[in-house]
């Protein structure tokens, strides 16, 4: 009795593993291919450019500032150079902090807006998984998985894409799940 208990429990896990069901997906082809990515981009890309613009005007007040003194600084007061070199300290420190907090902002709005792009793709994910009765779905294109053995693992990715509203075209078309 014990022996076929024993030969029970050592068989039980090998045929529930057999029975369950793996799916993988290729995150690096469906961010690329959303709207919601493209219009991220297009945001970004916006104000990064008015940041840029900002910051080019501040550049060229302390460039205008500072040959403006060198032209003068020999015939100034010493107090009143003191303050003009005061004055171009502060406008370079101004433009410094100006610098820091633009690239601050820019990766605040883009995690932001990626957070937003990656729940909508594991809310699909979660979503296809159930439907599918699926055990594990693993993303390929993260580097974390060595191997999938696409034979025994369902490729969701053209699934996917039509979860999230992707057109597939021809340029788009997923390509056969690579064995690494």
């Amino acid at each position: 009795m014990k022996k076929i208990l024993l030969a029970i429990l050592m068989v039980l896990p090998m045929t529930i593993m057999a029975q369950s069901k793996f799916a993988h997906y290729n995150y690096a082809d469906i961010l690329p291919n959303m709207k919601e990515y493209a219009a991220a981009q297009t945001e970004l890309q916006s104000m990064e450019k008015q940041y840029m613009d900002d910051l080019k005007l501040m550049q060229d007040e302390l460039q205008k500032k500072a040959e403006d003194y060198q032209k003068e600084a020999a015939n100034l007061l010493d107090n009143v150079r003191a303050r003009r070199e005061q004055e171009l300290n502060d406008l370079a420190q101004r433009f410094q902090q100006t610098q820091q907090d633009s690239q601050l902002a820019l990766q605040k709005a883009s995690q932001e807006k990626m957070a937003l792009i990656v729940e909508k793709v594991m809310a699909a994910v979660k979503k296809i998984g159930e439907a599918g009765g699926y055990v594990y779905i693993v993303d390929i294109s993260s580097g974390a998985i060595s191997f999938v053995n696409s034979a025994l693992s369902t490729d969701i990715t053209a699934q996917l894409k039509k979860e999230l509203g992707i057109v597939a075209t021809a340029a788009t078309a997923t390509p056969a799940a690579p064995a690494n």
